[in-house]
């Protein structure tokens, strides 16, 4: 008989946030390398996930056509018990098309943001917001003021950083403590390694790699099989020893 495994939990970052070290990244439940899910089979999906001791789910308001995927996530929050819930959701992508991928991380574009994506996902805080793509025409420092008093309104708990210079970590931190950063990192992507890694270990912010299994390359059979479930996971963890 298949015994479960329990997922155990960790500590993002030094700022108190806790989570369970499997994450589930929500972003193919509406479509991205794959086809979008039915509302409910997407529902169900992250259901299956928490009762299995997932309780980090990452969501991004650009993902799916009309914030599709913060609504899905929203919708199985209403099923769940939200304080054993730890959300990341994620601003500053406004479109991606054939041209490219525009970004604005204004403070009343963050602020706008925020807003929105509570309301999408009918919670009163997210656990962690992040910029998604930093917007090289604001200063850093502009941004992550504007995130710091949403933390201190009590609208987000932690603020966290994705595809980010060190400068601009570094800088971002100097401001109001950065949680994490969610980077790309498996096998074969690697580079965070030789500066961001060191980095995050010295000022106390937690990574979140995604595409750990390089978007399924390295998880075989099993991933081809559960392709819609499997393939979006992420892990999380504390700082390299």
């Amino acid at each position: 008989m298949a015994q479960s495994v329990e997922i155990p939990r960790v500590k993002l970052g030094t700022q108190g946030l806790e989570v369970s070290k499997l994450g589930y990244g929500c972003m193919g439940l509406t479509g991205a390398y794959n086809d979008p899910l039915p509302e409910e089979e997407g529902i169900s999906i992250i259901k299956h996930a928490f009762s299995k001791g997932i309780t980090f789910f990452d969501t991004s308001d650009i993902y799916g056509p009309d914030h599709a995927n913060e609504i899905v996530v929203g919708k199985a929050l209403k099923q769940l018990p939200r304080e054993k819930i730890q959300i990341a959701t994620k601003f500053g992508i406004t479109k991606i098309d054939s041209s490219g991928m525009f970004v604005k991380g204004t403070p009343e574009y963050a602020r706008s943001c925020c807003e929105a994506s509570l309301k999408r996902l009918g919670v009163e805080y997210i656990d962690l917001y992040y910029q998604h793509r930093v917007d090289l025409s604001v200063p850093i420092e502009e941004t992550i003021g504007e995130l710091k008093k949403l933390v201190e309104e009590g609208k987000v708990r932690y603020i966290g950083l994705s595809e980010a210079s060190p400068d601009t970590i570094r800088r971002a931190h100097a401001v109001h403590p950065i949680t994490a950063v969610q980077m790309e990192w498996s096998l074969w992507t690697r580079d965070i390694e030789d500066e961001i890694i060191p980095l995050c270990k010295e000022l106390g912010i937690g990574i979140v790699p995604y595409s750990p299994l390089g978007r399924g390359f390295f998880g075989g059979k099993g991933v081809l099989e559960t392709v819609s479930t499997v393939s979006s996971l992420i892990y999380t963890s504390t700082l390299p020893s």
